[in-house]
């Protein structure tokens, strides 16, 4: 784990607010020591969640997106250190393992112009880097028999989440994403609208489902691809659920766990499928928070569920006085997914 920067008892301190006769999240989580190997300490550690953060953002820019999602790491675990320890849910059962250090990269794509060709291509090349970074560290906790919980950036972290999966279980898995959008897009080089096709492209993804696709922004080329391969990549669009009303919200989940539950599976989550939530392709029609939150603890209590991705958020875009929102948003997304484990299915 050489790309990653531990996160230590005393950045965890200087984020937890301290109050009498409250206990909070960020006194009970684990750290990693100083001077102990991090696989050494999740392989002793008896807390099942492991907190990774990715801070970075080039996957979007390569997609033509708005930056900002590198912000979405440091926001977030502000808010999840707050959380009250309750019998509720309790910060022991989480370790805070640190974020992938991108910081060199993201000094590189400074002044790139994802509209000009030749940088757009150094913008893939950097998306490819960070995969293999995403992917072993991904790959060691699940190896260790832990669930990682991937805070941050852009969605072309799906793929490597779903490489070091696959590489950690030793087959394909299975993925269900909450998203307007597919991210299935050509293989055109790496970037965050195109995780999901480069992983069943080069198979770590066996079967994949996308729950809530906006239908005015999947392209007819996307729509005949996924046709073409119905037996392993579906869908159901946010409109025949909650315009048309055409499908239920409940029987749908069930419907799409039938489909993956089979195989390991990870759970993808995109905030931009939630109105007024600052990303890069921000939305003002889609689901609600309740609606989200219902769909991890669903999606959570599966035996088969192997992880949680939490992206797309980009606090820097929002409005300065709120921007705390969206760590508060993946705090309770964060805890949703935790509580589920209790009530497995």
């Amino acid at each position: 784990m050489e790309k990653l920067l531990p996160f230590t008892k005393y950045d965890l301190a200087k984020v937890t607010n301290h109050r009498s006769g409250e206990i909070k999240f960020g006194e009970k989580m684990h750290t990693v020591p100083k001077d102990i190997d991090p696989i050494s300490f999740l392989n002793s550690c008896e807390a099942q969640y492991v907190l990774l953060g990715i801070p970075e953002d080039i996957g979007v820019r390569a997609n033509f997106g708005r930056p900002g999602a590198a912000s979405a790491w440091n926001v977030a675990i502000q808010s999840i250190a707050n959380i009250q320890h309750n019998r509720f849910c309790k910060g022991s059962n989480l370790i805070v393992l640190g974020q992938i250090n991108v910081e060199d990269e993201m000094k590189e794509v400074e002044h790139l112009d994802f509209t000009d060709i030749d940088d757009r291509s150094k913008l893939s090349k950097l998306v490819e880097k960070i995969d293999k970074d995403v992917s072993h560290i991904i790959c060691s906790i699940i190896q260790l028999g832990k669930t990682p919980i991937v805070i941050g950036g852009g969605h072309n972290n799906s793929y490597g989440n779903i490489k070091g999966t696959a590489l950690a279980k030793g087959k394909p898995v299975n993925a269900i994403n909450f998203d307007a959008h597919s991210d299935f897009r050509i293989l055109e080089g790496r970037h965050s609208g195109n995780g999901f096709s480069y992983a069943y492209e080069e198979g770590f993804l066996k079967k994949y489902f996308v729950f809530g696709l906006h239908e005015n922004y999947t392209s007819k080329s996307v729509l005949d691809i996924i046709k073409k391969t119905d037996d392993r990549v579906r869908y159901i669009t946010y409109d025949s659920l909650k315009i048309r009303k055409e499908k239920d919200f409940n029987l749908e989940m069930f419907n799409a766990l039938e489909f993956i539950k089979s195989d390991y599976f990870g759970i993808e989550i995109d905030l931009d499928a939630i109105p007024n939530i600052a990303s890069s392709a921000m939305t003002i029609s889609g689901f609600s928070v309740e609606e989200l939150r219902q769909f991890i603890s669903f999606f959570g209590r599966h035996r088969n569920a192997t992880y949680l991705h939490i992206c797309e958020g980009a606090p820097d875009l929002g409005e300065k006085k709120n921007n705390h929102l969206i760590g508060k948003l993946i705090g309770y997304l964060v805890t949703d997914f935790i509580k589920a484990s209790t009530v497995e299915i």
